[in-house]
């Protein structure tokens, strides 16, 4: 069942559930420029077994409103559209999985909406909390010192966008930073990410490459304090081989938040290929119960 949700004057949000209507609700929140559709069907369908999934496209994705350059906004306001489409569909409170930027704003709901939230998920994203790492051995490095993305995906980003790229240009583009963000643990299918991209291009209606949530206003966004005091049962996915958010980020996440529980998906990086998603559905479910 699709939605289009009111979000502000002039801006709606388009989302999608799968499985029961009166299973409990699972809320899936995807990265920065990334489609709703950037969660898999096959590994979206594992979660509807159980629950009544929810996927949408942030705005300037997807079918939702593009227009940042008229109605410019601070990255924050993305995880206040995630609470709006949960009252959109008559949800008091649900479960939330949140990927890259997803697990940013995951992290936002915990610490300014937490009686939202059954639990967090939270996938290849770093802490928006300044609390040191302490390592194995006692000692401890500033959050700010934490290792950043992979050379190759730094200067990957730092290339000019091609001008007015074709239909297959742009998919060439995004197949070779899937190629980046996939890592190399595990085999990768250029045909696969393709077609993923292929389908959200053919969802979005467009091939415009989005450039939006990179030039939005990213103040604001530490919640050192209320995640230390969190209580909404949380899980972290630790991916070891992924370039944008290496180890030890998913330790210092566990650290920062209060009660959370770490799980290491092995060979996973900052991608969802066929491989990783039995073991992380798997992981999602055992955390997610039914009757919270």
């Amino acid at each position: 069942m699709e939605h289009l949700v009111e979000a502000a004057p002039g801006i709606r949000l388009w989302a999608e559930e799968r499985g029961p209507a009166d299973a409990p609700p699972l809320l899936l929140i995807m990265g920065a420029q990334a489609s709703g559709l950037g969660w898999p069907d096959g590994f979206t369908d594992l979660l509807a077994a159980r629950h009544r999934v929810i996927r949408y496209d942030h705005r300037d994705t997807g079918r939702s409103t593009w227009a940042y350059d008229e109605r410019p906004y601070p990255l924050a306001a993305l995880a206040e559209d995630a609470v709006t489409v949960l009252d959109a569909l008559g949800i008091e409170r649900a479960h939330v999985v949140g990927m890259s930027l997803g697990g940013t704003l995951a992290q936002l709901l915990l610490a300014d909406h937490p009686d939202r939230l059954r639990t967090a998920t939270l996938v290849g994203t770093g802490a928006v909390s300044s609390a040191p790492f302490t390592r194995p051995d006692g000692t401890t490095v500033p959050a700010a010192d934490l290792p950043g993305p992979a050379p190759a995906l730094l200067e990957f980003w730092s290339r000019p966008e091609p001008d007015g790229p074709s239909p297959e240009e742009e998919l060439d583009h995004r197949v070779e930073h899937w190629r980046l963000l996939a890592g190399d643990a595990l085999p990768f299918d250029p045909a696969y990410f393709r077609a993923l991209e292929h389908r959200v291009i053919t969802h979005t209606g467009h091939h415009d490459p989005g450039t939006a949530h990179a030039r939005a206003d990213q103040s604001g966004l530490d919640r050192t304090g209320p995640l230390a005091r969190n209580e909404v049962p949380t899980l972290i996915v630790s991916a070891p081989a992924d370039p944008v958010y290496p180890p030890p980020h998913a330790e210092h996440l566990a650290q920062a938040i209060r009660g959370a529980r770490l799980v290491e998906i092995k060979g996973m990086a900052h991608a969802l290929p066929p491989e990783v998603h039995i073991p992380l559905a798997q992981a999602i479910l055992a955390h997610t119960p039914q009757s919270n």
